[in-house]
């Protein structure tokens, strides 16, 4: 008889659903706990019984057109798989709403949003639209995973009952895509822009220019694009951006709440632009196109006024069509200018920038110059970087230059995992998903104060980058920490829990088919 309980209580076990994910025990018809979410929230309190999306809910929204276009992305991503109507409907009560309040008590920020749960619905509450969209991710991953597919899924679809508060700790919180070295088409842009939007990072830097290929077209030099977009590394055919290319990315990023930062990397990294145009090469000889991965050996002629003339008319165009705030002049590497003609270049470009209303950012040796007021400084050193170095990037903190951290050795995408990984470069080291991770952004760079750390930004090089799926595998499971970095109080900040939160989302990279690296430090729920 014991023996028959037994064998009962395990067949109910197996009926129920139960299965593992990280060390919690979970039925399938259980939500995900409120706080199982990636970047963690800053505030959660559960509380009260789940809400049960069903043929019957709606979508509530305002009549504002920003919120309507929230509401209905919302809905393209519940529909396929819960098979349901989900009406955009006016104020009423039950459903998902999605409410904008200015005059909310204490006010949300122009990010954050409160998401409250209950049997009787869900509300999700901002300020600003930005809060609303960064609420319906953090909805997304309270539902399960399966609610990414395409097709027809069983469900329930339960959100746990009770209340998030949320808003970033930083501003700036991005990912830098190499479109340089291998081209990605507009529609691969895109799709790397939704992998973004999930985890609420809000700025897509594009890297359009290097020595293997310039991908913006600019009218004034047309044989930028045309022939120094026409290569690779490795020799493919390239391809570039037309403007009308660059501004249906920039429409679809804001689409999602990311803001486009064009990159022009200059006075080095330059060989595309030179092979282009004879006239700004110092010997008036254009050296020709370059395929290979080398650095620190091409740079602008500084002694040229054709180079100033080509800078102005460059950043001219392209701020004319990129409406976000910051313009990306790149300055690393540029191992073929002298420091004082680097002075000089950098002195005269800067204010080029300002004069077209942008916000100059430049990787951080421009703090080895005379960075401008209001620039940002993009640090890309190492743990064990220089000392003198490390001081030079504090001090100009210390006298107002603002500092978004992309240490190489932590945050580079294109670092290999281990010395197996099939894809990546390994010069800054081997880079683990712990190590991405465990690091604090308010206390990394000594003598940089706190108040100048602007946010985080995750680079992706793609020296050995081609597909999609390669761009997946490198980014994921990496990008998410990267993205809890720059959004989650520093409180939160634990790798054994957070381990667990990113293992659940393993299931949802495979309903939204992302070819990720299943890192034997993360406990990733069975397939």
């Amino acid at each position: 008889m014991r023996l028959h309980r037994v064998l009962v209580s395990l067949l109910l076990v197996a009926a129920a659903g139960i299965f593992t994910s990280g060390a919690t025990m979970l039925t399938k018809a259980s939500p995900t706990p409120l706080g199982r979410v990636v970047p963690a929230p800053a505030s959660v309190k559960a509380w009260g019984s789940p809400y049960r999306i069903t043929g019957a809910t709606a979508i509530r929204i305002d009549d504002s057109p920003r919120v309507r276009r929230i509401g209905q992305y919302l809905a393209d991503i519940l529909r396929p798989s819960t098979g349901y109507r989900l009406p955009l409907v006016h104020w009423g009560r039950g459903g998902i709403q999605l409410r904008l309040e200015r005059q909310t008590k204490g006010g949300f920020g122009a990010e954050g949003y409160r998401l409250d749960s209950s049997e009787g619905g869900i509300t999700i509450t901002a300020t600003e639209p930005a809060g609303l969209f960064h609420g319906v991710q953090t909805l997304r991953q309270l539902l399960p995973p399966t609610v990414e597919k395409k097709s027809v899924q069983p469900g329930p679809w339960l959100v746990a009952g009770g209340t998030i508060k949320d808003s970033p700790r930083y501003a700036y919180r991005g990912a830098m895509l190499d479109v340089s070295r291998h081209f990605f088409t507009v529609t691969q842009v895109k799709r790397y822009v939704d992998e973004l939007a999930l985890y609420k990072i809000n700025k897509l830097h594009l890297h359009l220019s290097d020595d293997q290929g310039w991908r913006i077209a600019v009218d004034s030099w047309p044989r930028l694009a045309t022939y120094g977009g026409s290569t690779e590394v490795g020799g493919g055919e390239g391809g570039y951006y037309t403007k009308a290319d660059y501004q249906e990315i920039v429409r679809y990023a804001a689409s999602r709440y990311l803001e486009v930062v064009p990159e022009i990397d200059m006075p080095g990294h330059t060989n595309a632009a030179l092979a282009s145009y004879a006239q700004l090469n110092c010997n008036g000889t254009a050296p020709p196109l370059y395929t290979g991965t080398d650095v620190g050996f091409s740079s602008l002629c500084v002694g040229k006024d054709v180079t100033y003339d080509f800078v102005d008319d460059v950043i001219r165009e392209l701020a004319a069509i990129t409406p976000g705030r910051y313009l990306h002049i790149g300055g690393d590497e540029a191992h073929s200018t002298s420091h004082d003609d680097y002075v000089k270049f950098m002195d005269r470009v800067q204010p080029v920038v300002a004069k077209y209303g942008k916000t100059v950012i430049a990787w951080h040796q421009i703090t080895g110059a005379h960075p401008a007021k209001g620039a940002l400084a993009q640090y890309w050193g190492l743990d064990d970087t220089d000392a003198a170095e490390k001081a030079q990037v504090a001090k100009a903190a210390q006298n107002g230059t603002g500092l978004i951290l992309s240490p190489a050795d932590r945050i580079y995408l294109d670092m290999k995992y281990t010395g197996d990984t099939p894809l990546g470069q390994d010069w800054a080291g081997l880079v683990e998903v712990k190590r991405s991770y465990d690091w604090d952004p308010g206390n990394y760079l000594a003598g940089a104060p706190g108040s100048a750390i602007r946010g985080v930004e995750a680079p992706l090089w793609t020296e050995t980058i081609v597909t999609d799926a390669d761009i997946d595998y490198m980014t994921f499971p990496r990008l998410p920490g990267v993205a809890e970095l720059g959004w989650s109080p520093a409180s939160t900040h634990d790798w054994d829990t957070y381990k667990v939160r990113l293992a659940a989302q393993g299931p949802r990279w495979d309903a939204l088919g992302i070819s990720y690296y299943r890192s034997p430090q993360v406990p990733w729920p069975p397939k």
